[in-house]
């Protein structure tokens, strides 16, 4: 049982200093959406040279209608006057800690619904890993944590800190607690917060599913169907095979298929079930309505058909053999750097994680036991709009007996997190179909909350309506 839970709010109720709800930034209260009306959202800034982006994520919350509190270092202000935060949300910062007890009155049970810390330092990640709360960001994250309010960290620092272990450690630790990381852009040596646009999605997409600690699980996922809208699969018929073909021709489109594979020792791997059917229809299709394709293909159970395409296709497709992550990762960069492509489709069931340690001998079969670290592997599919921001990039999920309304939210999160344009999802845990099987039931999220609920089919009748979900999508923005 929880001990009795504050009914105080920094966000509205009269605590010194307090500023009127009517102070003139909130003008532009909800004038670009109306997503967050009600809700009440921490930004916690921390002292990295990046802080001042913090005020474009401020008021993009206001303007989408949340009531924003900003904590701060107080190193922050090394860089930046409070004041520019005072004005950019319209409500007192917290930049020291008192007997008002401010941590309790943003972070205690239900007071917020979301804390993001943008940007984030690795001091800041190492010090709320390890329970250490000096400052007024570490102290609201630490009650936060315990009173279970959603918590997103942008990290910001140079490239070498991020890959440093003890930092890697750190982000670990807290993401196996729950805590959500938007993953920072590498380049020019850094790691740099991620935009703006990103973490506002991604934090809206957490926001709205968030189930309160105080709300009977029976609730869960209402807010969530509100978010999305849901279509009639029937507007693709007038996709008809001519129009695909006079749209797609001399399209290029990059497609990736099968699994990868990670190596224990020279004769042992780790790796995901997947046949290749799926990528193999995909590739069908694509070849059927005239694009150029590129196939990184990893490991499949249905090799002798891939190697059929050039005896059976007068548009022979480039065909690039990979096995590890690693491989399909360079193989995938070194394309995309070599060449436009215009659509950029990912369903190849990588391996989520790979061995810390690999050995260059077998590993005895006399052993009692072995003990196996994983370490995550990278995300290809968070690459892609880094190199080719223009193209169409489709991402696949597949999930396990997550039930209907959790692959819906999943699936946005990683629709966000990734860029993507469109997101094909499965649950393969449902009873049908199952893996390696001719058939398939997907659901497809686009980046407007749009999504289409398709029957069970064949995975060709599947792969010709993504196609045509692309040429809709693709003909809309056009006309945009």
């Amino acid at each position: 049982m929880h001990s009795e839970k504050s009914n105080t709010n920094y966000f509205t109720d009269n605590a010194p200093n307090n500023i009127s709800v009517n102070h003139p930034s909130k003008d532009i209260k909800g004038t670009l959406g109306q997503e967050l009306n009600g809700k009440k959202v921490v930004v916690c800034v921390t002292a990295s040279v990046a802080c001042y982006k913090a005020i474009d994520l401020i008021r993009a919350f206001v303007r989408h209608g949340a009531d924003v509190c900003v904590v701060m270092s107080k190193t922050v202000e090394k860089f930046m006057s409070k004041d520019y935060f005072l004005w950019a949300s319209g409500n007192e910062v917290i930049s020291e800690l008192s007997g008002e007890l401010e941590h309790v009155r943003v972070a205690n049970y239900n007071t917020s619904d979301l804390i993001v810390v943008y940007p984030c330092t690795a001091n800041t990640i190492g010090k709320f890993a390890n329970g250490i709360d000096d400052t007024p960001v570490t102290s609201i994250l630490s009650i936060a944590l315990g009173s279970s309010i959603p918590i997103i960290i942008a990290p910001a620092m140079h490239e070498a800190m991020y890959y440093n272990t003890i930092i890697k450690s750190n982000i670990q630790k807290l993401e196996n607690n729950g805590v959500k990381f938007s993953k920072p852009v590498l380049e020019e040596d850094k790691a740099k917060v991620a935009p703006v646009d990103l973490v506002l999605s991604q934090c809206i997409s957490i926001i709205l599913s968030h189930v309160p600690s105080v709300t009977p699980m029976e609730s869960q996922g209402e807010s969530t169907w509100n978010f999305f809208c849901k279509n009639d699969t029937d507007m693709l018929s007038n996709s008809g095979e001519k129009k695909l073909l006079s749209f797609f021709t001399k399209k290029r489109i990059l497609i990736s298929v099968g699994s990868t594979i990670e190596y224990i020792d020279p004769v042992r791997i780790i790796s995901n079930t997947s046949s290749g059917k799926m990528g193999f229809s995909l590739i069908n299709r694509a070849l059927k309505h005239g694009l150029e394709v590129t196939i990184i293909k990893g490991v499949t159970q249905i090799d002798e058909s891939f190697s059929k395409f050039s005896e059976q296709n007068k548009n022979r497709p480039q065909l690039i053999e990979t096995r590890t992550t690693d491989q399909m990762d360079q193989a995938i960069t070194n394309e995309l750097n070599k060449k436009k492509f215009d659509i950029v489709m990912l369903a190849a069931a990588v391996s989520d994680f790979r061995p810390s340690l690999v050995s260059d001998k077998k590993i005895p079969t006399d052993n009692n036991s072995i003990d196996l670290k994983l370490l995550p592997t990278v995300k290809i599919v968070d690459k892609i709009k880094h190199i080719q921001k223009g193209t169409y990039l489709v991402a696949f999920k597949a999930e396990y007996r997550v039930g209907y309304q959790n692959l819906l939210s999943k699936s946005w999160q990683k629709l966000v997190q990734s860029r993507a344009d469109l997101i094909i999802a499965n649950d393969v845990g449902s009873g049908e179909p199952v893996i390696g099987s001719d058939s398939n039931k997907i659901l497809a999220l686009d980046r407007e909350r749009n999504y289409y609920d398709f029957p069970l089919q064949g995975k060709n009748d599947v792969a010709e309506n993504i196609f045509k979900l692309i040429h809709l999508k693709l003909c809309r923005n056009k006309m945009q």
